[in-house]
């Protein structure tokens, strides 16, 4: 995964790309409605100047205009502005669409490649800070970049008819408007830079503030704040690192603040300097009254209007530096892909799955997880994974899961590699529940059918899994039964025990119809009779299928037709239970010991 800073690239077009896929109709409008604002504040300006010179004329008696000839200029100017604000509404209300809809389709964006990125990545605080600065960016970004260039159009339009009308009266003017005007492009560019580093730099620092309001505001962590008395602890550390970002963000701002002073310093000069070159042509007669006014308000607009234009610039090279942040994380290429040619999955084993020469190490170390891993489970065999915590029992499983692929080696099912297959192909025909399950604040019916959802089991099918996994009767003591909401997320939700939560997940792992059933410590949370229960059961309902279990519990291994025994990413014994107690090596000094514990 890349994360180099300052990529000098112009992502600008890609942020326009996404919005026009998002939204042509609205971009197309908001174009048209640009335009038009670009336009119409030279029609004001014009209105105003017939408007007083035909009073001074008509004061000084040197003209024939009547009043009736006022009340239509006055009548047209009031139209103009009724239309100005017509347009202004519209486009507020096209903008403001576009946004939602544009911030919509960029979360579904992320959304998707956070599902696609492989798991390896989420091992990765760097990572971490990449997918956080896109989340960031990502809900309005796009569209401040286009309404920035929309922006830039439609001052553009109105400058130039300002600068066209400058010129008209003395090309001075004209060239002090751009001199008033370009300081504050500098400052810009330059806090753009200052902003943009500083947000890079302190990610880390920001996310660590977040974790912190996070352990103070959850659930998941209110017991022990109060047991352990850590609220105050955690409160205290959330306030040093709020206290250390906004000291170093109010020194940005008062160095800006004192730069943005500065250059509106000498946009005043010159803005009142223009004013008295233009009040002398009129006092020595060169322009009337009314010529003065509308010239001083061309310079005031059109300074305006270059403003926006340069502010307009400066905020898309700032958007362009922010962009990075959003596009680093969706240039993220999974390494764990879809064949080019996917091979059908076998609707059941029948050669056996085989581990050869397998080796792992996650990218985080240079240590083997796994260690020429060589093993193969027959067709409707059920193995046992048994070993001391790290032995890499759980990545075995995920790699059978191709949540990751191999270092080298190679897996296959039928004497097909399950590189061949498709992903989605490949993991829906395995059912597997992982001790750190998921807790889904959804109906316990949802809860349950999550497990294959591609087939949306219906009643029947949620029930029988959930008296396999023993959930049935303690789901129908729940007040809503099975459409009881679970977890405290929701109104009405209904929280579980530990050992509860446990068997809705196995529920939805025995809901899928799959050829392979994996389990990794499954019953962790149940007590010895209820897991005695499922395990009757899970042996019904895996006739003919293969399946993997990882338990800590010999009373569970123990059903097995076969067990290895992992060490340090080895395996180093393998065989059914009688033939490993026999062999007095590691199975045989765990199951002892842990015998000996019920004495």
């Amino acid at each position: 995964m890349k994360h180099e800073a300052g990529s000098k690239k112009v992502m600008i077009g890609r942020a326009v790309s996404l919005v026009w896929q998002s939204s042509r109709g609205l971009t197309i409008a908001n174009l048209f409605l640009t335009v038009i604002q670009g336009l119409l504040p030279l029609i004001p300006l014009y209105l105003m100047k017939l408007l007083i010179d035909s009073i001074e004329s008509a004061v000084n008696g040197s003209g024939t205009a009547s009043f009736r000839y006022v009340g239509i200029i006055i009548a047209i100017m009031g139209g103009v502005a009724l239309l100005s604000a017509l347009v202004k509404s519209v486009a507020g209300i096209v903008e403001q669409t576009q946004a939602r809809v544009v911030t919509d389709y960029m979360q579904d964006i992320l959304h998707k490649k956070s599902i696609e990125v492989d798991l390896a990545y989420y091992e990765d605080s760097k990572f971490y800070d990449t997918m956080h600065r896109a989340q960031g960016e990502a809900p309005y970004r796009p569209t401040s970049i286009v309404n920035g260039l929309i922006r830039t159009v439609q001052s553009s339009i109105s400058l130039l008819a300002m600068v066209g009308l400058l010129l008209s009266f003395h090309w001075i003017v004209a060239v002090v408007l751009v001199a008033a005007a370009f300081p504050g492009l500098l400052v810009k560019l330059k806090f753009s830079k200052v902003n943009w580093k500083w947000q890079r730099k302190r990610t880390e620092t920001e996310r660590k503030a977040w974790y912190k309001h996070w352990l103070l505001t959850s659930v998941s962590h209110a017991k022990e704040l109060r047991l352990f008395c850590l609220g105050e602890h955690f409160r205290a550390m959330y306030m040093n690192l709020r206290a250390i970002l906004r000291k170093e963000v109010l020194g940005i701002a008062r160095r800006r603040a004192a730069s943005d002073f500065g250059t509106q310093a000498i946009a005043t000069v010159l803005i009142y300097g223009s004013l008295a070159f233009i009040a002398k042509q009129a006092f020595d007669g060169l322009i009337t009254i009314g010529g003065m006014v509308m010239y001083f308000q061309a310079f005031q607009r059109g300074l305006g209007f270059l403003k926006g234009l340069l502010g307009s610039l400066a905020g898309l090279y700032e958007g362009n530096l922010f962009l990075s942040n959003l596009f680093d994380f969706l240039d993220i290429k999974p390494s764990v892909i879809d064949p080019s040619h996917p091979r059908p999955f076998p609707p059941y084993v029948s050669e056996g799955i085989v581990f050869d020469h397998v080796n792992f190490n996650y990218s985080s170390s240079s240590k083997m997880v796994l260690d020429d891993i060589s093993l193969k489970i027959n067709p409707g065999e059920m193995l046992a994974l048994v070993g001391e915590n790290g032995s890499g029992k759980t990545t075995f499983v995920k790699l059978l899961c191709r949540l990751y692929d191999p270092a080298s080696g190679s897996i296959s099912v039928d004497g097909t590699s399950i590189k061949d297959f498709g992903l989605e192909d490949h993991r829906s025909n395995i059912g597997v529940i992982f001790q750190d399950y998921a807790k889904y604040h959804l109906t316990v019916k949802e809860n349950i059918s999550l497990g294959d959802i591609k087939h949306s089991p219906d009643d029947s099918l949620i029930r029988q899994a959930a008296e396999t996994a023993g959930a049935h009767t303690m789901i129908e003591n729940l007040p809503d039964g099975y459409d009881t909401v679970l977890g405290r997320s929701f109104k009405n939700g209904r929280e579980l025990s530990i050992g509860e939560w446990q068997k809705i997940a196995l529920a939805r792992a025995f809901i899928r119809d799959a050829p392979i059933i994996v389990l990794d410590e499954p019953t962790s949370a149940l007590d010895a009779k209820a897991e005695q229960t499922v395990f009757e059961k899970f042996r019904e309902l895996v006739q003919g299928k293969t399946s993997v279990i990882i338990s800590h519990r010999f009373s569970t291994v123990k059903m097995a037709d076969r067990i290895a025994v992992m060490h340090r990413g080895r395996i180093i014994e393998h065989g059914t239970h009688r033939e490993l107690m026999a062999q007095h090596g590691m199975y045989n000094e765990m199951y002892t010991a842990q015998a000996s514990a019920y004495d």
